[in-house]
């Protein structure tokens, strides 16, 4: 088995396709990671932006969460709506795309794209946080750390959406069994204790309050603590990978998600205040999660604090996992209407979109590297591309269920209701976005702000690109054959052997007129070739047996290639062959030895390659190349390939057999 083979696993058949979709059970770890992932972060990037008010600022989380959870009751409602109005990977593109124009589809997109690459990011560091909280001595170690889970979990889903969510099910359930029960024995505590529990490990005081508490201060740590919801929207982005029915399948895990999620947040908001636990710097030595200080104040650092706080780790690293469930496929829906390459909608070996998978893992990684995997300096980029996207969705919806009301206003039904709880969700996730970006446009969400709109330029100019090459490619006339004519056959030569032999046969067989071209000179100046003697050979070996088989002997034209290069002489000849012959098409043929192992592309010279570059960039429209392969491989391997090819081609032929004896029954 190959490397790819083994890290990927088999190929996987079409046919395959509705056997690897997931149900609710592998739909949370699958798309929920993000969402219940920041629950940890959520809280702790608001915190951090209370540490300047001292102990007082832990007593504000609450006024600083109640907002975020009611804002999260609203969007649970109205992406519930959308994925039973679109059922087919209704995210907030395809809405957008509907109803509300190209231009508003292409701002969802852009915030889409980076509200993905940065969840990436910010997941992935604030799990290697977690690690750091838990075994200091790592802490020089965070970005090599951050970039190993990222490719674990690039491998992971390069395997398939239903592998990665059955290998991440265990950390997921188990992260929600733990803290669950610690949120329910801190509750506990905190209300047998008259609201003063005792904490089992003191959390580390708050530092000197250094200014007052003020609206700014509030507003600025409700646009960190929004965090907490990016990955909601994961659900209607992705819902085409459930099983039938689709709809079912995506509520309960929509309910299942954010349900999970609030009562998390709200648990753990109302926990830090009552044991006094304040964020600390991530960059600092002795830096400890607010998760960390709260699991210990609660059951100390016994094996079930490891337990939960390993949990944490894995959930957060993994919280990426969202991402490359949800955007491969929109990027797929995005590049089928002509505005990403063509390449991000093939399917790969397993069923995914390699293609998306691996661009989100370099940018990640990237984004990882230039801001050395520390989560606090991610922070004030996120949430901006999360909160446009659910702006543009919610306002796409209210568009649409206006139409439907339009559409048929005798039979109103929900409309009404579903139109209002739309225009609620696109008011507050439009207020929620006007505040993210006031205050944490100083911090660095200037450069989202710079970002999206770059990207819809860039998705323009693809769609542009794609539009001009249809135009040109456009043909709307019937097949001429009424002036057909044998090409200029023009073979590419160094010496004589096996392959210039080759490439000569299938020459004289297709037309009359070939000739070959030998330059000479190519390995420099000092290496000079005996021509006399390579004439006599071609004489021998070339014209004699054409003239014999009854065929037009090729032409030799030699060259003395005095810059070494074989490309510049090749244009000029193909430019004259061409205008002596305007109604002929001129056809090259390289020969090229076909290299099997990789350490055999450092033994060849690679000029087929660059030939081809070169002709396929500045050659005519009426050239065309044609490529002469010579296997290395002796006659034993190249038996078990045919073999092998012929094992492949008969399963194939069976298949089909077998599908249409059950199409005729």
């Amino acid at each position: 088995m190959s490397l790819i083979g083994a890290l990927l696993g088999r190929p996987l058949a079409n046919r395959e396709f509705k056997e690897r979709q997931i149900g609710a059970f592998e739909g949370v770890p699958a798309m929920g990671l993000d969402a219940l992932g920041s629950s940890s972060y959520g809280p702790e990037a608001a915190l951090a932006i209370l540490i300047p008010l001292g102990a007082a600022g832990v007593s504000y989380i609450g006024y600083v969460m109640a907002p975020i959870l009611a804002l999260l009751a609203v969007l649970y409602v109205s992406y519930w709506q959308t994925i039973r109005a679109y059922p087919s990977n209704g995210g907030a593109y395809t809405v957008s795309k509907e109803n509300l124009g190209v231009n508003g589809s292409l701002l969802a997109a852009s915030a889409l794209m980076v509200d993905y690459v940065l969840n990436v990011a910010v997941g992935i560091s604030a799990g290697v946080a977690a690690l750091v909280s838990a075994v200091p001595e790592l802490h020089p170690y965070t970005l090599p750390l951050c970039l190993a889970v990222l490719i674990l979990v690039t491998l992971m889903n390069l395997r398939g959406t239903l592998d990665a969510g059955r290998l991440f099910a265990l950390p997921t359930y188990t992260f929600v069994f733990c803290f669950l029960l610690l949120i329910a024995m801190g509750c506990y505590a905190a209300l047998a204790s008259g609201g003063h529990p005792e904490p089992v490990v003191p959390p580390p005081p708050p530092g000197e309050a250094a200014e007052a508490v003020g609206l700014w201060t509030l507003l600025r740590a409700f646009s960190s603590g929004c965090t907490a919801m990016t990955g909601v929207e994961a659900v209607s982005n992705g819902v085409s990978a459930f099983r039938e029915p689709h709809v079912k399948y995506g509520h309960r895990t929509l309910t299942a998600i954010v349900g999970i999620l609030g009562v998390l947040l709200a648990g753990i908001s109302y926990l830090v205040s009552m044991y006094g636990i304040a964020a600390m710097d991530q960059t600092q030595e002795g830096y400890q999660s607010v998760l960390s200080q709260l699991a210990g104040a609660i059951v100390g650092h016994g094996w079930f604090y490891y337990l939960s706080i390993g949990s944490v780790l894995c959930v957060l690293a993994l919280s990426a996992n969202t991402s490359f469930t949800d955007f491969p496929r929109m990027c797929r829906i995005v590049a089928e209407d002509g505005f990403l390459p063509a390449s991000f909608a093939v399917v790969g070996r397993r069923l995914v979109f390699s293609v998306g998978i691996l661009y989100l893992s370099a940018s990640a990684g990237l984004l990882l590297i230039v801001f050395e995997g520390i989560t606090d300096r991610l922070i004030p980029l996120f949430a901006i591309g999360a909160f446009m996207t659910f702006t543009m969705s919610q306002t796409g919806m209210v568009v649409h269920w206006y139409r439907e009301l339009n559409r048929s206003p005798h039979d109103r039904g929900r409309k009404p209701l579903s139109l209002a709880i739309n225009g609620a969700g696109a008011a507050t996730t439009g207020l929620a976005t006007a505040i993210i970006i006031a205050t944490k446009f100083s911090e660095g969400a200037w450069i989202t702000l710079l970002v999206i709109p770059a990207a819809m330029v860039l998705l323009k100019s693809i769609r542009r690109y794609y539009d001009d090459l249809a135009e040109q490619l456009r043909d709307d006339k019937p097949l001429a054959l009424d002036k057909l004519k044998p090409p200029i056959i023009v073979v590419v030569t160094e010496s004589w052997n096996k392959l210039t032999d080759k490439a000569l046969s299938f020459a004289l067989s297709i037309s009359p007129d070939v000739c070959a071209v030998h330059l000479k000179a190519l390995r420099g100046p000092d290496r000079e070739e005996d021509e006399k003697t390579f004439l006599e050979q071609w004489q021998s070996d070339v014209e004699g047996p054409a003239r014999a088989a009854g065929l037009t002997p090729p032409k030799l034209l030699m060259h003395d290639a005095q810059y070494r290069r074989l490309d510049v002489p090749l244009l000029a000849m193909v430019q004259e062959l061409e205008d002596e012959h305007p109604d002929r098409p001129v056809a090259i043929l390289i020969p090229d030895v076909v290299k099997q192992g990789w350490w055999q592309y450092f033994l060849h010279t690679h000029r087929a390659r660059r030939i081809r570059s070169a002709l396929l960039s500045r050659g005519g429209r009426r050239l065309v190349l044609m490529n002469i392969p010579w296997h290395l491989r002796p006659a034993d391997s190249m038996a078990t390939l045919e073999q092998e090819l012929k094992s492949e081609v008969d399963h194939v032929r069976e298949e089909l057999r077998q599908t249409r004896t059950a199409g005729a029954r």
